[in-house]
């Protein structure tokens, strides 16, 4: 199964819940961290990296020894990566998505192809768990074609040694989080009680809700706010799986890089518990001994 930990807005605690999930799960499990632009999973989990690899895209070159400038290739790129103005052609690899479109459309074969560095691939191991992370490389705008290399790795893993896969995925609703929590098959909205984590949380729900998989609410810093948060989830029939409770211990242990799961047996059994409701989500059965994270 894959599950996503996702969020309306930065700084709601996915990476706290997805390293703490990580750390309890009891599976077999490939911890990803497809929150490519600031990737922090493995501070918490202290994985053994063992592989590093770059990340390519195909972009397009002109051989202009062939090129007619019909501008077909430009009408078809909704994204401006080619230009066509009279008999100069421009491309504009930085804009280019990668969907290869101009490659087939180009009647004299006058497009062929060149790459661009999108970021970095890495993997490796921890305390009973595999681990792999995207890094998008500085100046790089487009994250989206990356986490695809990395979920592309990520499958040919867990084909050769089948693993559930978690992910902490980047926050907000946009192409990115969409690409991140597309192919779960439960996504974990981790959001606060707060007026800006109600008002995302909202957002993020109505984003992903098309998509048809099982989602669940985890609250972090329960005890913050006001009711507007739990009135919204009772609203649309969106189930509170578990309340992270606004505590200064709990605080520390984050902002020194520290699993919450390991503060007190009251939290471990909790994310025992979020784990199983996960698993439960996807409609399959949890193993029936929970490892302990050393």
């Amino acid at each position: 199964m894959i599950l996503s930990i996702a969020s309306g807005k930065g700084g709601t605690g996915k990476t706290t819940v997805s390293a703490a999930l990580t750390s309890i799960w009891p599976r077999k499990r490939l911890a990803m961290d497809l929150d490519v632009e600031a990737p922090n999973l493995h501070l918490f989990l202290g994985p053994e990296i063992s592989g590093r690899r770059k990340s390519m895209i195909e972009v397009p070159r002109i051989d202009l020894e062939k090129c007619t400038y019909c501008g077909q290739c430009a009408e078809l790129c909704q994204f401006k990566a080619i230009s066509v103005m009279g008999e100069v052609i421009l491309t504009f690899p930085e804009m280019c998505h990668g969907c290869g479109g101009c490659f087939d459309i180009c009647p004299a074969g006058a497009v062929l192809a060149d790459e661009r560095e999108l970021g970095e691939i890495a993997w490796g191991k921890g305390d009973g768990f595999d681990f792999m992370m995207g890094r998008l490389r500085i100046g790089e705008a487009m994250s989206p074609p990356l986490m695809r290399d990395v979920k592309a790795l990520g499958d040919e893993m867990i084909a050769s040694d089948p693993a559930d896969v978690i992910i902490d995925s980047p926050p907000g609703v946009s192409c990115p989080a969409v690409n991140a929590v597309m192919d779960s098959d439960v996504i974990f909205l981790v959001t606060e009680p707060t007026p800006f984590g109600v008002y995302d949380l909202k957002l993020a729900h109505q984003s992903f809700k098309p998509i048809g998989k099982p989602m669940g609410v985890v609250v972090n810093r329960a005890g913050l706010g006001d009711e507007s948060l739990y009135d919204y989830c009772r609203e649309q029939n969106l189930p509170i799986l578990s309340e992270i409770p606004y505590r200064r211990d709990i605080a520390e242990a984050y902002s020194s890089g520290r699993l919450i799961s390991d503060l007190s047996e009251d939290l471990r059994k909790q994310f025992i518990d979020l784990a199983r409701q996960a698993i439960k989500m996807a409609g399959e059965t949890a193993a029936p001994e929970v490892p302990h994270h050393a």
